[in-house]
């Protein structure tokens, strides 16, 4: 009989999970796995059929009573015969107790659904070449994101993220390949957005703003990085604003997920909220 065992993931093992991902069309980004495994080290599991990877989940813990479940995938030649499963119910035993989120794409929902995880919004990602040379509303300037003092960024994400996630946040910000823009006004952070380099499109999240002006002028400046290159945001409808500001930068739909929770849909600033910051770790 074979031999299935599930155990932590590596630093390998997590960039395999990305080529999985990409395989399934998510676009991961390019170093994403450094920031994952700042966030929780033990969070990302492997499941082994005699000794080769078989199926993957990301169950990361945040704080004290929050949780998110992302990377769930088993190897196409091996799906059906229970492996996901498996690990599946490993994953959500590490997260007993919590409210747990995850990006659920469409052909999954019925079955998260059937787990307990409720809908209570829809993330399109709308990709393509954004507009360049859109200016800041008056009074409001860009800088660098690694220019301000750590806490400022870290307070600012609060808002729009139920726990703190403050070794994620730093990695997110400062690893290779990405930039980092804060909104300032008058000394207070008014939008945070990150550009990391993926496969296809480059992804932007998150993208925060206090006005969908301030969402434009960042989305623009990060688009300015690299002129030719497409860019991808993950916008939830649940702002409308940032559904209309996505169509109005001329960029299309391109791939559907829903946020899903098993308890009750957390209190975050959904008006300031115009992109996530990922599918595997919210």
């Amino acid at each position: 009989m074979p031999t299935f065992e599930i155990t932590t993931a590596s630093a390998d093992d997590i960039r395999m999970m990305a080529d999985w991902a990409h395989a399934e069309g998510w676009n991961p980004g390019l170093t994403d796995g450094q920031a994952f495994f700042a966030a929780d080290p033990c969070g990302f599991l492997i499941g082994r059929l005699d000794g080769v990877p078989a199926s993957c989940v990301s169950v990361v813990r945040y704080g004290s009573g929050f949780g998110f479940l992302g990377f769930y995938l088993t190897r196409p030649d091996l799906r059906g015969q229970g492996y996901g499963s498996r690990i599946w119910a490993a994953g959500t035993d590490r997260l007993a107790g919590r409210n747990t989120g995850l990006d659920g794409v469409v052909e999954q929902q019925p079955n998260y659904r059937k787990s307990g995880f409720s809908p209570v919004w829809t993330n399109l990602r709308y990709e393509g070449l954004a507009p360049l040379g859109v200016e800041p509303p008056p009074g409001v300037t860009l800088v660098d994101a690694r220019t301000l003092p750590f806490g400022q960024v870290t307070a600012y994400d609060r808002r729009f993220f139920p726990a703190e996630r403050d070794g994620f946040l730093a990695a997110w910000t400062t690893t290779p390949g990405r930039t980092a823009l804060v909104a300032l006004e008058d000394g207070e952070v008014r939008g945070l957005a990150v550009l990391r380099a993926c496969r296809t499109s480059s992804r932007i999240g998150p993208l925060y703003a206090a006005t969908p002006e301030t969402a434009r002028a960042l989305v623009s400046a990060l688009a300015a990085t690299d002129p030719s290159a497409p860019v991808a945001v993950d916008v939830p409808d649940v702002n409308p604003a940032a559904v209309r500001l996505a169509e109005e930068l001329g960029l299309t739909p391109s791939f559907e997920t829903a946020r899903m929770y098993t308890g009750p849909a957390p209190d975050v600033d959904h008006g300031g909220l115009f992109g996530i910051t990922s599918l595997e770790l919210g």
